[in-house]
């Protein structure tokens, strides 16, 4: 009765239990992984990993340790703590992910099968899955006036009057007026 009781409660034990004879024979081996799958016949599917890995940040940075803040930093998050970054699938970026896999959101990024032509006219929109659409091109003369009128300083909009005042300040050709 004792040797069952803690055999049951060795299974909670993380890599304590050794596998039965019985699973072994139908157990597939990827390296340092035993894998059992529900058909004998089961193979698996061709896999080619994605270039590019659309990374989210799902936690804040306040409570975590330096290492894990600093590796966070180094993804880029620190310059644009809400928005998605995109880095590249490589065996060094993944093993920094792996040391913040507890607060990222990890997902491939994939192409549509016909790309067009891209140029800096065409719009492109990454969704929360990965998945690249392209939703069409933009007319080139309407986009240059649309930004023309956006900076004229006719308009008199307080946000572009504090930047373009900021940008004359700090390459001092605003003098102040005594």
């Amino acid at each position: 009765m004792a040797n069952r009781f803690a055999n049951v409660l060795l299974t909670f034990v993380r890599g304590h239990r050794q596998y039965s004879k019985a699973w072994l024979k139908d157990a597939v081996r990827y390296e340092y992984v035993k894998y059992h799958p529900r058909v004998k016949s089961h193979v698996d599917p061709p896999i080619t990993p994605s270039k590019v890995l659309m990374v989210r940040r799902v936690k804040p940075f306040k409570g975590n340790p330096y290492w894990e803040k600093d590796i966070l930093e180094e993804l880029g998050f620190a310059k644009t703590p809400n928005d998605p970054v995109f880095v590249k699938n490589t065996p060094e970026v993944c093993a920094m992910l792996w040391k913040v896999k507890h607060l990222v959101k990890i997902s491939p990024v994939q192409l549509p099968e016909n790309i067009p032509e891209v140029d800096e006219y065409t719009e492109l929109y990454v969704d929360d899955f990965g998945k690249i659409h392209v939703t069409g091109k933009l007319d080139r003369v309407r986009y240059e006036t649309t930004l023309a009128d956006h900076n004229c300083m006719k308009r008199l909009r307080q946000e572009t009057l504090k930047e373009k005042l900021r940008l004359l300040w700090m390459k001092g050709n605003l003098v102040g007026c005594n």
